[in-house]
C-alpha cells in the first residue's frame, strides 16, 4: 500500500518509495510495478500524474484526479508557483547557503536555465579514510529548485562537486561504493519533503510533507544528524 499524504476531490498525493518508477517507461523495462497504476488500483478510480520524481527519488508526489484538474495543475509547476523542497546527502562540506545558476542541456542539446537555492541543515565526518582524504565528510542540505529540469538536483550538486550519495552516473562512484559495501545503503539519498502551492480550485494554501523513507533515515542515524526537527 502506498502511503497517501493527502487526498481530497481533485489531488491525491503520496510519500512515494525510493526505486519506484511514476508511470511506465520504456528506459526502464526492468520495472513490473508503477505508482501510477498502484495508487489507481489502491483507491479504484483514475489518477494523473501532476508532475514526476526520478525513479531514484522519494517523498512528495502529487496526482489529480480528472483531467480539468490536471490542465489547472500543470501550470502550477510550469510557472514556479510550486514550492519544492528536497532534503539530499551530499559528499563533503557544502557551503552554508548557495544559488546554483548553471544551464542544463536537453537530450537534443537545448540548453535551460536551471537554478537551485540550498541550505545546509547539518554536517557530519566519519573516520573512513577514502582516497587522499584520512575521513569522509557530509552535509545535509535542503535544495529549493526554482526551475524543474531533468535531474536538476543531480547535475547541479555534481556540478559544484558535492555530488548527493547514491546517484548513478551523477555521484561518486567511490562513496557509493563505500555506503553499499559498509553500510549497506544503495539508495540515493534525495527526498522530496514538502510541496506548498495554492488549490487550483479553491485557492487554499495547501502544505504537503512526507517523512523520509528507513534507508535515508539510517543513512542520518549512522552520520549522528540530528534531524528530528525537519524530518
Amino acid at each position: 500500500m502506498l502511503e497517501i499524504l493527502y487526498q481530497d476531490e481533485f489531488l491525491i498525493a503520496i510519500n512515494k518509495p525510493h526505486g519506484l518508477l511514476v508511470h511506465r517507461s520504456s528506459i526502464a523495462n526492468d520495472a513490473s510495478e508503477f505508482a501510477l497504476q498502484m495508487l489507481r488500483d489502491q483507491i479504484g478510480r483514475p489518477v494523473y500524474p501532476a508532475h514526476r520524481l526520478d525513479r531514484k527519488t522519494g517523498g512528495v508526489l502529487l496526482f489529480t484526479l480528472d483531467k480539468e484538474t490536471d490542465r489547472l495543475t500543470q501550470p502550477l509547476f510550469a510557472e514556479n508557483k510550486m514550492d519544492k523542497r528536497y532534503l539530499a546527502v551530499l559528499r563533503g562540506f557544502c557551503p552554508e547557503q548557495d544559488c546554483i545558476d548553471y544551464p542544463l542541456l536537453k537530450e537534443n542539446g537545448t540548453s535551460q536555465n536551471a537554478i537551485t537555492h540550498f541550505r545546509r541543515l547539518a554536517q557530519a565526518e566519519i573516520p573512513i579514510p577514502l582516497g587522499k582524504f584520512d575521513t569522509s565528510r557530509y552535509s545535509l542540505v535542503e535544495a529549493n529548485p526554482e526551475t524543474g529540469r531533468m535531474h536538476q538536483l543531480r547535475r547541479h550538486f555534481a556540478h559544484i562537486f558535492h555530488p548527493i550519495i547514491g546517484d548513478r552516473p551523477h555521484g561518486c562512484n567511490k562513496q557509493n561504493k563505500l555506503w553499499k559495501e559498509k553500510f549497506e545503503i544503495d539508495t540515493m539519498l534525495l527526498h522530496a519533503s514538502s510541496l506548498s502551492f495554492h488549490h487550483p480550485h479553491t485557492g487554499d494554501k495547501i502544505d504537503i510533507k512526507a517523512k523520509i523513507h528507513p534507508n535515508f533515515k539510517k543513512a542520518l542515524d549512522l552520520l549522528r544528524m540530528n534531524t528530528s526537527d525537519i524530518v
